[in-house]
């Protein structure tokens, strides 16, 4: 399946979200990888893995760039040689960038069950009002992991910590927005975050 949905949060900003349905062949058929990149999915161990990497390839392409325009940095953040702002994540079937002449980060999750056993690695000041026993506890939580994960990438820093660094204020899931605070090192950071559900999945950004 081509391009599975595009939105555009502001005039310097695109995201293109992809459903991985073809086979690896079908992705690899139509790409050129540097000799790196060839190197990387030819070692991935499991198919998910690399059909996930060359959907991403495959993304780019849509936004009119090739695999040799990107690069990362020692931290692992992703850089487009033109110099504009790029995340990049994929979770099982879909895959999701965005660009931006901003900083961006984003983050795509499936929503499951196990996500309230490790909840306490990463959700601190967020108990005080998420309801353990509500319908939408593990879409809420799911939420929160990807805003959480969207802004680590986006700030690509060793050392931060979901738990003690990031917070995300109360919000009701049919928004599609809140807020979330960075408290590091003595400086606090605010960011208006979006989020958004599709086919058991959660998609979160920052911007």
């Amino acid at each position: 399946m081509p391009l599975y949905k595009t939105l555009n949060p502001n005039l310097q900003t695109t995201i293109k979200i992809w459903k991985i349905t073809e086979s690896y062949d079908n992705l690899m058929q139509p790409i050129v990888l540097r000799s790196e990149s060839l190197g990387r999915v030819l070692g991935m161990k499991s198919e998910l893995h690399q059909r996930g990497f060359l959907s991403v390839r495959h993304l780019l392409a849509e936004f009119g760039y090739t695999d040799a325009d990107l690069f990362y940095d020692d931290n692992g953040k992703p850089h487009l040689k033109d110099g504009k702002h790029i995340s990049i994540t994929h979770s099982f079937i879909f895959s999701a960038i965005i660009v931006s002449d901003h900083e961006v980060g984003i983050d795509i999750e499936k929503q499951r069950e196990k996500i309230k056993i490790i909840a306490h690695k990463f959700v601190e000041y967020e108990f005080d009002y998420l309801n353990k026993e509500a319908n939408d506890y593990i879409k809420k939580l799911t939420v929160i992991w990807g805003i959480k994960e969207s802004l680590y990438k986006l700030f690509a820093t060793p050392g931060m910590l979901f738990r003690e660094h990031f917070f995300v204020i109360p919000f009701m899931l049919e928004d599609g927005v809140t807020v979330a605070w960075i408290d590091y090192e003595d400086k606090k950071y605010r960011y208006n975050t979006h989020f958004l559900e599709f086919e058991g999945f959660t998609c979160a950004y920052v911007c």
